[in-house]
């Protein structure tokens, strides 16, 4: 029996006909289909549906004249986890020619958690080290990031977009800092990205999680400073010049994030850009714009691993786009899903957030 989900006849956007690159609706639209388009391609081959006739992952990139020109494949399961889309348009009409100047040529897309026995295991591995802060040691990582900069280089930055829901859109987030401290700056589509702190966004009371997060904020800017200070010391001793600010060298790439406040794994951005503002306002700038580069969890597994983790958790991002999902959803799993990005019964609330 086929999954509704897995039908882009029953589930996708057909109301996108024709596509306005420089519409965000239309943009967020296809970048998630194109997301959902692996997940199916998993699914596809898990139950083996082959061919035209059985495969259902084709239509959500075919629909928009994306053709799947490589999967990515765990070395490890051997599951798709992700792919690289080749856009293949048709000939335009004057009136949108402008709009396909702002089109991607190719897009690397990569899949979240797919809850089957033959990749379950795997996936959860993967979240694991997304929580221990170790997803960059992995090898599906190093498979993703090996696709992401044969692309760049071949095409060029400006030419690639990249996007990911949940797991994969840590896997996209973290690719697109690491080709982002090289100075060039992708775009990035990152549907509910995990953000890995105790659920603060869930507290009704605005005076009660204003002060935890104040509260967080100090501490955490304190063990950074200890930090910062031991470090210093040693670099003195060896007479080593300043390392370059890594999180300040990301504050020009903007990655688009798109979360609902339903979803406790990645409601947390909300509160984590908005609290920047909030503590600016009340001139503890200073403090959060230390806090906001560390993370409590980060700097405890950089105390248990004797400093030997030197990269920094996915989530925390200098500069985003943000767009909120601002409709109720029925549970977790409707507010964690991959279908409500292409919606046009949603309403969305975007905000640009740069540090400065």
């Amino acid at each position: 029996m086929i999954c509704e989900r897995d039908d882009f006849s029953l589930t996708g956007p057909l109301h996108l006909t024709s596509v306005d690159w420089a519409n965000e609706h239309h943009r967020r639209s296809v970048a998630a289909s194109l997301v959902q388009g692996i997940y199916v391609a998993e699914r596809d081959r898990q139950l083996q549906r082959e061919g035209p006739e059985l495969a259902l992952s084709p239509l959500w990139s075919e629909f928009f004249h994306f053709r799947l020109v490589r999967k990515l494949v765990d070395d490890a399961d051997f599951s798709i986890f992700g792919g690289i889309y080749e856009y293949q348009p048709p000939q335009p009409s004057s009136n949108i020619v402008k709009s396909q100047e702002l089109s991607p040529r190719f897009v690397i897309a990569f899949r979240g958690t797919v809850n089957k026995a033959d990749s379950i295991s795997r996936d959860i591995e993967l979240d694991i080290h997304i929580i221990k802060n170790g997803l960059h040691t992995t090898t599906r990582f190093e498979i993703a990031m090996q696709a992401v900069r044969n692309m760049v280089a071949s095409v060029g930055c400006s030419n690639v977009w990249l996007a990911g829901h949940s797991l994969g859109a840590s896997m996209a987030l973290l690719a697109g800092k690491t080709v982002a401290r090289t100075g060039v700056f992708p775009e990035c589509f990152a549907f509910n990205p995990p953000f890995l702190s105790p659920p603060i966004e869930r507290i009704k009371d605005k005076r009660i999680k204003h002060g935890i997060r104040i509260a967080g904020s100090v501490i955490t800017a304190g063990l950074a400073l200890a930090k910062k200070a031991t470090q210093q010391v040693s670099q003195n001793h060896r007479a080593l010049p300043a390392p370059p600010d890594p999180f300040a060298a990301l504050s020009d790439w903007f990655p688009r994030l798109y979360v609902n406040p339903g979803d406790h794994l990645c409601s947390e951005f909300i509160g984590y850009f908005e609290h920047r503002n909030k503590m600016e306002e009340i001139g503890a700038g200073f403090v959060e714009r230390l806090a906001t580069q560390h993370s409590l969890g980060g700097l405890v597994m950089d105390v248990v691993s004797g400093g030997k983790n030197t990269e920094a958790p996915v989530h925390l991002i200098p500069t985003a786009v943000l767009t909120v999902n601002m409709s109720s959803s029925r549970d977790f799993k409707e507010a964690h899903g991959i279908h409500q990005w292409w919606r046009e019964d949603k309403i969305f609330e975007t905000k640009i957030y740069q540090y400065k």
